[in-house]
């Protein structure tokens, strides 16, 4: 374990300066890095992924010391104020400082490895909530489309619980890039087939419209029905998601 912990005391110092980039999608994307927080997910994260992790912050160095950092990790102590401006979701715990994985360009030219969870939530929250089921239910796959939110946002890996590093991550661009596409293609609406009965295919892209948009017009997939008792016209994305994900789960379970 490191010795020894550096002190950062002004926001205006330069690491202090990329960490608090990393709040928002913009740093993350400049930057490549991210800020892991949580009482359960911080230790978790380090004990399964601990490679990807560059540096720990806390307030104290006693609070760095009860973590069991990888001698490769910096260790920070921070001032209050610079702290709590890091510490977005209010934990009060250490925070991790991550590298974000390389995403490449999925080509719709070919087949589906799998189950491709094809999406574009624009809220992190939503999204990271959808990650989680995506881990829970086997789909490791995750195309983020033009406009998605990005899935190492604190608020998308708050609501992952570190669904994320199970995962990996494809570039699928606008949705005129499914045109096309390679393979079979199921999307969830209110109107087609019951996803109970639907004869699930080993290898698919299944496609989550936008949230408020619905599913892009023109798209050329087998349409998913949620049987409900229709007193509300439609479900969260999030709820719908993880309701299809979970039913082919089952179908495979059963063979």
């Amino acid at each position: 374990m490191n010795s020894g912990a550096r002190a950062i005391d002004s926001p205006q110092n330069a690491r202090a300066k990329i960490w608090l980039a990393l709040t928002e999608t913009r740093g993350i994307r400049k930057h490549g890095a991210f800020l892991l927080s949580g009482r359960k997910t911080v230790p978790e994260a380090l004990a399964a992924h601990g490679g990807i992790f560059e540096a720990a912050l806390a307030r104290t160095e006693s609070e760095l010391n009860r973590l069991s950092l990888p001698a490769h990790v910096e260790r920070f102590v921070l001032a209050k104020p610079l702290f709590e401006a890091l510490d977005t979701n209010g934990t009060g715990f250490p925070l991790l400082v991550g590298k974000v994985p390389e995403f490449e360009a999925l080509d719709f030219s070919k087949a589906p490895k799998g189950l491709e969870l094809v999406l574009a939530l624009g809220d992190p929250a939503n999204l990271g909530a959808v990650l989680r089921s995506a881990a829970a239910f086997g789909a490791n796959r995750i195309v983020l489309m033009e406009g998605a939110a990005h899935p190492f946002h604190p608020k998308a890996l708050r609501g992952g619980a570190n669904a994320q590093f199970a995962l990996r991550f494809l570039k699928g661009g606008d949705w005129a890039a499914l045109t096309g596409a390679k393979g079979p293609i199921a999307a969830l609406d209110g109107k087609g087939t019951d996803l109970e009965t639907y004869g699930w295919p080993e290898n698919l892209r299944l496609v989550l419209g936008e949230e408020g948009q619905g599913l892009p017009p023109g798209l050329k997939a087998e349409r998913l029905a949620i049987r409900t008792t229709g007193a509300v016209e439609s479900l969260n994305a999030t709820v719908a998601a993880s309701l299809a994900l979970a039913a082919r789960f089952r179908h495979f379970a059963r063979r």
